[in-house]
């Protein structure tokens, strides 16, 4: 009987703890998520708020002066358009490109007649390893004739070494017989590849296609240094970058004081508009990520398990 008391409450005690655990697990990342989140909300807030309220740092948690004028100024300020177009083009073609390359040569780096297979798979995972550096690889863009060109963005990211380390770890997964009995019925090597491996790749490829995206939308040195004469071909992310530095410029001046009234009054005034600016561009590169990703999760969490089981 003392036994049986014993064990029921030690059983109870456990429970209680395991109980504990749980709410102090629950509420620890209650508050991390809401820590990753408040940024996002804040920057949301400030961009439909009051101008004047903003730029005197008075929202901080709430929107005051709803509205939407902040994102429809957007199409009168120069270039965002077009800047957006091109973010848009080179991460919609640059990500397919990358997926089309990964899963080809993912797949092609598993067949074992390929001639010198270890040779060209381990010559591609060392370059994950060694760059050249910024001044040959700017050189090098400049000889190829790819500076001031929209395919600057989209050759040097077509090889991706490490997703197509994740392809060719999933399409190991698949069970060979899939590919065995196509042949037999005389399914030739491009055959299997679109009617068999590219379907059954989804969720690899999916995960990649996010890796690839993120990339793209999220880039913006290629752009700051290939694109030094082509205004036109600026990346969304390189504006948002021009115009944090015009509102960090223009601070400046203003606080050394060597200006007169009239021309700190103008200074207050771009200086705002820059601010607003800032923050409705920042939103604008988030938003598309933000809508998107969420519909890739659930590949994304498949895809990346069964990429990364062996190598």
């Amino acid at each position: 009987m003392n036994k049986t008391k014993q064990k029921h409450s030690y059983t109870q005690r456990e429970s209680l703890g395991g109980q504990a655990f749980n709410v102090f697990n629950a509420l620890f990342f209650l508050v991390f998520a809401l820590s990753c989140i408040f940024p996002f909300y804040y920057l949301f807030i400030n961009t439909i708020s009051d101008n004047t309220l903003v730029q005197k740092g008075l929202i901080n948690f709430y929107p005051v002066g709803v509205n939407f004028k902040n994102y429809l100024s957007l199409r009168d300020v120069s270039d965002v358009g077009t800047a957006f177009t091109v973010s848009i083009a080179r991460t919609v073609l640059g990500t397919a490109l990358m997926v089309i390359a990964s899963s080809f040569v993912g797949y092609l780096v598993t067949k074992k007649e390929m001639w010198k297979r270890t040779f060209w798979y381990r010559f591609l995972i060392i370059t994950m390893y060694f760059n050249a550096g910024l001044i040959p690889g700017y050189l090098n863009m400049v000889m190829l004739g790819l500076t001031n060109n929209f395919l600057a963005y989209l050759i040097p990211g077509i090889v991706a070494p490490f997703n197509i380390i994740l392809v060719k770890t999933y399409i190991e997964s698949i069970p060979a017989e899939l590919e065995e009995s196509a042949l037999i019925d005389g399914a030739g090597y491009l055959t299997i590849f679109t009617r068999i491996i590219w379907p059954l790749s989804v969720p690899i490829l999916a995960t990649i296609a996010i890796f690839g995206a993120v990339g793209h939308w999220n880039s913006f040195t290629d752009s700051l240094i290939f694109m030094q004469s082509s205004p036109k071909l600026y990346t969304l992310q390189h504006r948002l970058y021009i115009y944090l530095n015009t509102n960090t410029n223009l601070g400046a001046l203003l606080g050394g004081g060597s200006v007169d009234s009239a021309t700190a009054a103008q200074i207050m005034e771009n200086t705002l508009n820059a601010k607003v600016i800032k923050y409705t561009i920042s939103m604008v590169t988030i938003i598309p990520i933000l809508l998107v990703y969420p519909f890739m999760t659930r590949y994304f969490q498949k895809g990346i398990m069964l990429g990364a089981v062996k190598g």
